[in-house]
């Protein structure tokens, strides 16, 4: 037998029918707890954002090993929401298999997405908050708290293509992450696979919506209390700076999940299969 689908191991095409049967299960979730997972996971996503921030502020890492090392302590907030339960829009992007496939109709699609995206932002922004009221930026003599908003003023000024094709590789990498754990069986198998797509797109710079819920809003609290990092520009990092990036980005995501790995895997596993 083929040792890459070793019998503790789903293949692919067990994986495709895998990712489909949720995809049902999670587009008919009950409302009130597909919000309260929902919330979840933006709490998850933004304390693998919180521990990325810790990392990169420390400058004696250099640029490579502190993105690399950044990026694998990021991948907690997957493993929160993979390991622990959650419901995330950019994971949730692999709905589109059930979808392309009939098995769960477009307004169901589309009562998923929307709920689970803004039940992502208020887990993400609340967290921020408490985060700011913590006082957690005050670490390393300030330092977190201005790789913060040093983050943030990039994030708000990035040109829209620029954030969306940023958003549609990022969401590859989450989607493909998402994917290889459901070739798992145990916590350890989801957990190493995890690591390195995720670890790949926080390391390359991508853009992923939903840490980006925490990001700036948390670097937005801070703005009036931080002194401006040297050279960094904040005339963007306000509300409306914050939709600028939203929107591409989101629309990155959707791309990059729905279309590159969703639906490329749905026409090569299951287009055509008999339920």
């Amino acid at each position: 037998m083929n040792p890459i689908f070793d019998p503790e191991a789903y293949s692919p095409a067990q994986i495709a029918a895998n990712v489909e049967s949720l995809g049902v299960t999670k587009a008919r979730l009950p409302l009130l707890p597909m919000a309260m997972l929902g919330m979840l996971a933006g709490g998850f996503i933004g304390l693998g954002a919180l521990y990325y921030t810790l990392v990169v502020s420390d400058p004696g890492l250099g640029f490579a090993a502190g993105r690399v090392f950044g990026g694998v302590v990021f991948s907690l907030g997957l493993i929160l929401v993979i390991v622990g339960g959650a419901e995330l829009f950019t994971g949730n992007n692999l709905l589109a298999m059930a979808w392309a496939d009939g098995k769960i109709s477009s307004g169901e699609l589309a009562r998923n997405w929307l709920v689970v995206y803004i039940t992502n932002a208020i887990g993400a922004i609340a967290l921020a908050a408490v985060v700011y009221w913590s006082g957690h930026g005050t670490m390393n003599d300030g330092a977190v708290a201005q790789q913060y908003l040093k983050i943030a003023a990039v994030k708000t000024a990035m040109p829209f293509a620029e954030a969306f094709f940023k958003g549609v590789l990022c969401n590859l990498l989450v989607c493909l992450a998402v994917w290889l754990c459901m070739a798992g069986r145990s916590v350890t198998d989801k957990v190493l696979a995890i690591v390195f797509p995720i670890s790949a797109f926080v390391a390359a710079g991508f853009e992923h919506c939903v840490a980006n819920m925490y990001f700036i809003p948390l670097a937005i609290f801070l703005r009036g209390s931080v002194e401006a990092p040297a050279g960094a520009n904040l005339a963007t990092l306000d509300w409306p700076g914050f939709m600028s990036n939203l929107v591409p980005v989101t629309l990155g995501n959707i791309v990059g999940g729905s279309a590159m790995v969703a639906l490329v895997y749905h026409f090569i596993y299951r287009h055509g299969a008999k339920s």
